[in-house]
């Protein structure tokens, strides 16, 4: 993600690897070595735990699910005790969803995982892995507070409420051409900028500001910075429809179809230039009180996005009683789809499911060319992730986009 502060200087991570096949361990080392990192060997799990107590610095784990004695699921069991996890390379000669069986697990003890590896294995796959500027694939973004903010006191963040220091980050998403240039979006994501620690991220206070009861006030932040710089953007020619992320707790609010149209108006702005995020599990609370406020909203012009769609546990017929105009297929499957067949198929069923219902499909985590490409071959209307675009500052997607539209 971007930040407005320099990057510090990359740290090299040391690389553990646990497999009881030493074959495949000294594989393994061989490729950690030629991307010039330290690898340490442990062909038993309880070896591994016996050993190491605690972790300094960045460092990487490269397991193997299937061990003897202690197995992989028993592993990141322990290690989602302990300060600093390394982050998580996870392997198995088992079919693909054990893989991924895993992987949910990880995500749920808060831990970081870089990625999966099927045997055999794919070395060119581990060494993209291994890259300094690997993007993380999935992490905890909400839920238990064990490393979200530890480090943010309630105090701090009320007063940063109450001073206005978060500011928004543009994520451009690129809509495939049917004809002419291509068109882009921009999704609005809110950053802390705080006083002494610089530019922090939504994993570390989402979660504190929703416990402390104070989403609405946040949103509030967020709905007049972006509103305000979408209007200076149309006063200097730049015509650009924007996505705002809502958490349950402002669509429960029978309020917010108002505010929002007068916050529109206000800045003489037309209702269609706004879409509204939703995440599939923020709909399963008070579903009467969200369906009132959504329609609501849909009749007011107000464009409305199932976000991270395939996360949730709620029933299609629940979703689609709710009048959305866009499906957001979640960055888990779509980061995958390339060479796992089962987020493969899951990818497809949205597409088709969005093709069905009429809704746009909108696909996150796009990170390399073969998986946008692969997108727009199964239908799907836009993407959005590292490869298209990180998020920027509002003075930045100006000049991006200029770039991008050139003849």
């Amino acid at each position: 993600m971007s930040s407005d502060l320099a990057a510090p200087p990359f740290s090299a991570p040391q690389v553990y690897l646990i497999d009881d096949e030493p074959d495949i361990l000294q594989i393994l080392r061989d490729v950690v070595e030629l991307c010039g990192l330290e690898a340490h060997c442990f062909s038993q799990a309880d070896d591994f735990i016996n050993e190491i107590q605690c972790f300094e610095g960045s460092n990487i784990l490269i397991l193997d699910l299937q061990m003897p004695k202690i197995d992989g699921i028993e592993v990141i069991r322990h290690l989602a005790k302990m300060e600093n996890s390394p982050e998580l390379i996870l392997m198995s000669g088992q079919d693909s969803a054990v893989l991924s069986a895993a992987e949910n697990l990880a995500v749920a003890h808060a831990l970081v995982v870089r990625g999966t590896l099927e045997k055999p294995l794919s070395i060119a796959r581990l060494r993209s892995m291994l890259e300094p500027q690997t993007a993380i694939r999935r992490t905890k973004l909400t839920g238990d507070l064990k490393s979200a903010a530890r480090d943010v006191s309630v105090e701090e963040l009320r007063e940063a409420l109450d001073l206005d220091q978060f500011v928004l980050r543009y994520q451009p998403k690129e809509e495939f051409a049917v004809t002419g240039a291509s068109k882009y979006s921009a999704e609005c994501l809110v950053r802390w900028q705080h006083p002494t620690q610089g530019l922090i991220y939504p994993d570390r206070f989402i979660a504190l500001i929703e416990r402390q009861g104070w989403m609405p006030d946040l949103t509030t932040i967020v709905f007049n910075q972006a509103i305000r710089q979408q209007r200076q953007w149309q006063q200097d020619g730049l015509q650009i429809n924007l996505s705002i992320n809502v958490s349950a707790s402002d669509i429960t609010s029978l309020i917010l179809p108002e505010t929002i149209s007068r916050l529109l108006a206000d800045n003489e702005l037309d209702t269609t230039t706004i879409t509204l995020e939703v995440t599939e599990s923020e709909l399963m609370g008070e579903l009467t009180t969200s369906l009132d406020v959504l329609t609501r909203l849909r009749l007011k012009g107000v464009r409305l996005s199932i976000d991270d769609f395939g996360t949730g546990y709620s029933s299609l017929l629940q979703l689609f009683r709710m009048p959305f105009s866009e499906l957001k297929i979640d960055q888990s499957f779509v980061s995958k789809m390339v060479v796992d067949m089962e987020a493969l198929a899951i990818v497809q069923a949205c597409i088709l499911l969005g093709e069905q219902f009429n809704m746009r499909v909108v696909a996150e985590g796009v990170e390399d060319l073969a998986t946008k490409e692969l997108l727009a071959e199964l239908g799907c209307q836009v993407v959005q992730g590292y490869f298209i675009a990180k998020p920027m500052a509002a003075k930045d997607l100006r000049p991006w986009l200029a770039l991008q539209l050139k003849p």
